[in-house]
C-alpha cells in the first residue's frame, strides 16, 4: 500500500490514515486516488474485515483539492476542458463509487479541517465523528468552482436540503458543535480521545454478525433510491439468506444462553 494512505488492521477493523500532513491531507493526484482504489479493493476482497475508520495524519483530515496545482495548474487541474473532465472522471470520481460502496461500515474520525473535497470524503463514510477542533466546509463556491466529486449528491442526503445548500452557496466553514446540531456528525470528542473513541464504537459494530452487517448496509444504500416495494423485496431475500448462516445460529443460541456470541461470516 502506498505511504499516501496508511492501511492498518487490528482483527476486523481497518483504519486508514491519508498521510499527507504537509499538504493538510490534500487529495489531488493520481498517486492518492489510486491509493484510495487499492484499499477499497483490498477490504471488499477480505471477508474478515468488519468495519472501517478513516482518518487524517496531522492536525487536517483533508484540506481537499490542492489550490498551488490549481492555481498552477498541475496534476488534476492540468490540460483543456475536456482534459481536466477525464481527469476527474478517471481520478478523483472513482473515490466516491468505490469508497461509499464498501460493503463494510465506515467512520469518519475527523480530526482536524474537513474542506471541500476532504469533507465530501467525510460524508461518504457511514458515520461521522468529530474533534473538538474539527471544521466543515463545502468551500468549492469560494475558489470559483463547484463540487467535482460528488459532494453535491452526498450533502443532501447526509443533512437536510436547505442546511446543504446553505454550506454549498456561501462556502462557509462551520464548527464541530454546528456540525452536532445539524446532524453532519453524530458526537463531539476531545482531541486525544478521538481516536479512542472511533475504535470503540467500531468494535461494538465489528462484534455482529458479518454477514447481517454487510446486508444492512446495502439495504441502506438501496434506500436512497429504491422503491418501498422494491426495498421490501431485497429485504425478504437478505432475510431469507440470514435465517440459514450459522451465525443467525449462533446469535439464537447466545441469546437463550445470556452470553456474547462468537460469529465467524458463517
Amino acid at each position: 500500500m502506498t505511504d499516501a494512505l496508511l492501511y492498518k488492521q487490528d482483527e476486523g477493523i481497518v483504519t486508514l490514515t491519508i498521510n499527507r500532513p504537509e499538504e493538510r491531507n490534500a487529495l489531488s493526484d493520481d498517486k492518492m486516488f489510486d491509493a484510495f482504489l487499492n484499499a477499497a479493493d483490498r477490504i471488499s476482497k477480505d471477508n474478515s474485515v468488519r468495519c472501517v475508520i478513516l482518518t487524517g495524519a496531522g492536525k487536517a483530515f483533508s484540506a481537499g483539492g490542492n489550490v498551488k496545482h490549481m492555481r498552477d495548474k498541475e496534476g488534476l487541474f492540468a490540460g483543456s476542458p475536456a482534459q481536466i473532465r477525464d481527469g476527474y472522471r478517471h481520478g478523483i470520481q472513482k473515490i466516491p463509487l468505490s469508497f461509499y460502496n464498501l460493503e463494510v461500515p465506515t467512520i469518519a474520525a475527523v480530526n482536524g479541517p474537513a474542506v471541500g473535497a476532504g469533507f465530501d470524503l467525510a460524508c461518504m463514510c457511514d458515520i461521522r465523528i468529530a474533534a473538538s477542533s474539527a471544521r466543515f466546509a463545502e468551500s468549492f463556491v469560494r475558489l470559483g468552482i463547484i463540487p467535482g466529486d460528488g459532494g453535491a449528491w452526498f450533502l443532501p442526503r447526509v443533512i437536510s436540503r436547505s442546511r446543504a445548500a446553505e454550506m454549498t452557496f456561501t462556502g462557509e466553514m462551520i464548527d464541530a458543535k454546528t456540525a452536532l446540531d445539524w446532524g453532519l456528525v453524530s458526537r463531539i470528542v476531545d482531541d486525544a480521545e478521538l481516536m479512542n473513541s472511533a475504535m470503540d464504537l467500531a468494535k461494538r459494530i465489528a462484534v455482529n454478525p458479518p454477514h447481517s452487517l454487510r446486508m444492512a448496509k446495502k439495504l441502506m444504500r438501496e434506500g436512497e433510491h429504491m422503491r418501498l416495494d422494491s426495498l421490501l423485496e431485497m429485504s425478504a431475500a437478505f432475510q431469507a439468506l440470514s435465517h440459514y448462516t450459522k451465525d443467525h445460529e449462533e446469535a439464537i443460541s447466545a441469546f437463550f444462553d445470556k452470553r456474547e456470541g462468537n460469529f465467524k461470516g458463517e
